[in-house]
């Protein structure tokens, strides 16, 4: 036993000698973190009040929504306040400031994100409507809120958005990629999303910061709106670098559209697998041409190939 101990001290001795290397990795900070298990549980604690017949909290014993929505309020808003006071201190102007001034910027930030909240329900429901109307698998739309990853990221991303616009660090991207962790679905927060939007699978999909999105938008699995490049780094930020997607646009599987000069116009249908790092006119339909079909069929036969049909109305955009 002795032997154990004495190499779990050496161990120790190591660790704190390498912490001493003056790395981003080995710093203490002088003030607090953001508990992401905290974050997490007010994202469920948001729902619960977003859907109030559908996701209950089986802390509280209430028979009325009245009683159900108070104490649901009153603990994201004590919870809230304590995580945004904390990370407003990422913000240099505000790390020296007193902690008494602190907590009462976080409580106005903390009641201006929630008075937001008829809006997101608003979003919300015409989110749920264009999942239903869009998908024949829905049979209706208990399924849609109970089940749909797409929705799910949708809901995070409303949540987030919202303390995004009021500059809360750190945290509404702790929501999104709780999100990005549980579907596949990678929304930044930054992300303008109109109303009925709706994912259709959704894995593999990824949003950039800046990019805008109209209403009566769908897109498929796999699709990338992002950034042409970034290896400018830190000196692209705050600058548009993820396209624009007008109304009633949809894109398919494994499309992508890059670059924050790029506008896909309205009502344009943007077809699977395309790369596209230009501006689509409204109405226009976009597909990948001369794609061809192998058919190997070993010893019995030689290689057989069929270049795929498109219909004429269809167009390729480079």
């Amino acid at each position: 036993m002795k032997q154990i101990e004495d190499r779990i001290n050496g161990l120790v001795k190591d660790m704190l000698t390498d912490y001493e290397g003056g790395r981003t990795i080995d710093e203490v900070k002088s003030f607090d973190h953001p508990d992401k298990e905290v974050v997490i549980d007010i994202i469920y604690s948001l729902r619960r009040i977003i859907f109030p017949g559908y996701f209950r909290n089986r802390s509280y014993r209430v028979y009325t929504v009245r009683n159900n929505i108070t104490m649901l309020l009153e603990d994201v808003i004590f919870k809230l306040i304590r995580q945004i006071s904390i990370v407003l201190r990422y913000d240099e102007e505000l790390h020296d400031i007193d902690e008494l001034t602190l907590a009462k910027r976080a409580e106005d930030i903390t009641f201006a994100f929630l008075e937001k909240l008829p809006k997101i329900r608003e979003y919300i429901e015409t989110d749920v409507q264009a999942s239903f109307d869009g998908d024949p698998a829905a049979y209706n739309k208990d399924e849609i809120i109970y089940s749909y990853p797409g929705l799910f990221a949708i809901l995070v991303n409303r949540i987030a958005h919202e303390l995004f616009l009021l500059k809360v660090p750190l945290i509404p991207r702790i929501m999104t990629e709780y999100a990005h962790s549980q579907t596949g679905i990678d929304i930044h927060p930054g992300a303008s999303i109109g109303r009925y939007f709706f994912i259709d699978h959704g894995t593999g999909i990824v949003v950039g910061e800046t990019t805008e999105i109209g209403e009566n938008v769908k897109i498929y699995q796999g699709v990338t709106l992002g950034a042409l490049s970034t290896r400018g780094g830190q000196s692209l930020r705050s600058r548009k670098r993820h396209p624009t997607i007008e109304d009633g646009v949809t894109i398919y599987s494994g499309a992508s559209i890059l670059g924050g000069d790029t506008v896909i116009g309205k009502g344009a249908v943007i077809g699977g697998n395309a790369f596209i790092t230009k501006s689509v006119p409204a109405g226009a339909k976009v597909s990948v041409v001369n794609q061809e079909l192998s058919f190997n069929f070993g010893k019995s036969g030689a290689p057989a190939k069929q270049q795929l049909g498109q219909d004429d109305s269809w167009f390729y955009i480079i």
